[in-house]
C-alpha cells in the first residue's frame, strides 16, 4: 500500500488540533501491514491538540505490540483504541488544564488484501472503487442519530447547525465503544481518511473527482485540502490516502503529515 497525508489548520482556527500518521511494519509471520490513523482533537486551546497527538501515538505504539498475524488484527486494533482512550481519560481527569479533552479517531489497518477500519466519532473513511465513492464508517453524531430516526433527510445533514456535535470520543468516558468495519482490498482501491474539516466542507463527489480524475494521486491530498481552504476552511483540515499497489503513482509523503 502507498500512503499520502496532509493536515492544515484552516482559515479560522489559530491552532491545528488534528493529527495523522501512517506506517508500514512487518509482523512475526512475515506479513507486511500498513496502518493509518487520523484524529480530530477537542477540549480547548491546548487540550485538543494533546488528545489527538496522544491518540495517534498510543494507537500506533499499541498496535505493534505482540502483533504476530493479521488474523488477530481486530483484537489488536481494539486494544490499541481502548488503551488510547484510557490514557487520554486519565490525563483529562488528573490535570485541570486538560479537563474535558477528547478526540475522534478513524484508522485503517491492511495487509494489502483486506482492511479493517476503526471509528470513534465523526472522522470518516471513504472507499473509492471503480469510479465511485462510498462512506465506510458511520458518524457518531447527533445529526446521524437524527437521520436514523427519520427526523431529517440525509441530504440535509451536512448543513444542519448541530452537525459538529459528536456522541462518542476517545477520552470522554472510562470506556469507549469502537466500530470496526471489514473490507476486501481490490486492485485499484483507494481509501480516504479525513476529519470533518474536509468532509463537512467538500462533498463526496468533489473528493471522488480529485482522487480519480483531478491529477496524480500523490497530489490528491493537496488538491482536496486546497478546495476546503478555498471554501473558507472554518475548521482544521486533514486528509490521508491509502492506495493499493496497483494505483501507486509516486513515492509517499511524510508519514507524519505536513501543515501548510
Amino acid at each position: 500500500m502507498k500512503a499520502w497525508s496532509l493536515t492544515d489548520r484552516g482559515r479560522v482556527r489559530k491552532q491545528n488540533q488534528d493529527a495523522c500518521r501512517f506506517l508500514t511494519f512487518p509482523l512475526g509471520d512475515g506479513t507486511e501491514v500498513t496502518a493509518a490513523v487520523v484524529c480530530d482533537g477537542m477540549g480547548g486551546a491546548k487540550a485538543g491538540n494533546v488528545a489527538s497527538e496522544m491518540a495517534v501515538d498510543t494507537f500506533m505504539e499499541e498496535l505493534q505490540k505482540d502483533f504476530y498475524s493479521f488474523n488477530v488484527a481486530d483484537v489488536q486494533i481494539l486494544c490499541a483504541v481502548k488503551t488510547a482512550n484510557r490514557l487520554i481519560h486519565e490525563r483529562a481527569i488528573s490535570d485541570p488544564d486538560y479537563e474535558g479533552m477528547g478526540t475522534t479517531l478513524v484508522a485503517a489497518v491492511t495487509d494489502g488484501t483486506q482492511v479493517i477500519i476503526a471509528n470513534v466519532g465523526d472522522s470518516r473513511c471513504y472507499q473509492v472503487r471503480d469510479g465511485a465513492i462510498r462512506q465506510l464508517t458511520k458518524d457518531h453524531s447527533v445529526v446521524e442519530d437524527m437521520v436514523d430516526r427519520g427526523e431529517i433527510e440525509r441530504a440535509d445533514a451536512w448543513k444542519h447547525p448541530r452537525r459538529n456535535y459528536i456522541t462518542r470520543a476517545l477520552g470522554a468516558e472510562e470506556q469507549v465503544d469502537c466500530d470496526l468495519f471489514f473490507q476486501e482490498v481490490l486492485p485499484g482501491d483507494v481509501l480516504l481518511l479525513c476529519t470533518d474539516g474536509l468532509s463537512g466542507v467538500v462533498n463526496p463527489q468533489e473528493l471522488l473527482f480529485e482522487i480519480v480524475y483531478g491529477g496524480e494521486l500523490d497530489t490528491a491530498v493537496r488538491r482536496m485540502v486546497d478546495i476546503a481552504l478555498d471554501w473558507g476552511a472554518p475548521d482544521n483540515v486533514t486528509a490521508l490516502l491509502l492506495a493499493s499497489e496497483q494505483t501507486q503513482q509516486s513515492d509517499s509523503e511524510d508519514g507524519h503529515g505536513n501543515e501548510r
